[in-house]
């Protein structure tokens, strides 16, 4: 599932085309949206909210949510089905395994930017004070919970709770909030190490728990295992990641 900063990589691709002010012509593809609505459309901004990519129009905007598999092209197309294909006057954007919604209200009724990891108006003391109003909350399950932390997916939960070495199932309520202020600020931080890693193509190299089997502090091997309500894979150190219960 592409996280935060994947988002906002394709969000700046496709600014760099400059298609704010264009029209759309075309428009193709097996989604189930009302897709008649799109052709003449002139595109007045491309954002970003969390994991969800969103095309503003007068009137509506598109949200495209990639969930576990979804990719996308510009300007090319992979043999798979497209979802949503939406063609310029000189440039496409085709979108694949992706679930797509038109939203007819303004997206700043729908969407709370300061909670979005990766913007400029991220809120970290808001941030906190949802984490405090949780205090049964497993560590695991907060840092994916995009109504606290917009963007942050598997990645992000399992590299942020290895840097700030607090165990996956620990409860918020017995975190110092010394430790609550540590995973806030690292979520942030760590989302724009991601950003720059994966423009570069080196976001695995730089993995220090996600999908590893070896704990580079004390050379043991990593638990995995699926936790929390959320069920995702965790890889953790049972040594130097502490159990706060």
């Amino acid at each position: 599932m592409p996280e935060g900063p994947s988002i906002v990589i394709l969000r700046e691709a496709v600014e760099s085309l400059h298609l704010e002010g264009q029209k759309i012509h075309a428009v193709a593809g097996n989604s189930k949206i009302n897709q008649q609505v799109l052709p003449g459309q002139t595109v007045l901004r491309f954002r970003s909210w969390g994991k969800h990519f969103l095309i503003c129009f007068d009137g509506f905007t598109l949200r495209v949510h990639f969930l576990l598999f979804g990719t996308y092209r510009i300007n090319e197309r992979k043999p798979s089905p497209v979802r949503l294909s939406l063609t310029f006057a000189n440039d496409e954007l085709n979108f694949y395994a992706c679930s797509l919604k038109l939203i007819d209200k303004p997206v700043e009724e729908i969407y709370d930017w300061s909670a979005d990891i990766m913007a400029e108006e991220w809120d970290a003391a808001m941030a906190l004070r949802k984490l405090k109003g949780l205090p049964s909350t497993l560590a695991c399950d907060a840092l994916l919970d995009q109504d606290i932390f917009a963007g942050s997916g598997n990645i992000i939960k399992n590299e942020v709770l290895f840097r700030i070495e607090v165990h996956p199932l620990s409860t918020l309520g017995a975190l110092p909030e010394a430790k609550l202020k540590e995973l806030v600020q690292e979520v942030r931080n760590y989302a724009f190490e991601f950003l720059h890693w994966k423009k570069e193509y080196t976001l695995k190299k730089h993995w220090l728990a996600h999908t590893k089997k070896t704990c580079p502090r004390c050379n043991i091997p990593f638990t995995k295992a699926h936790t929390g309500k959320t069920n995702r894979r965790s890889f953790f150190c049972s040594n130097c990641q502490v159990l706060h219960n």
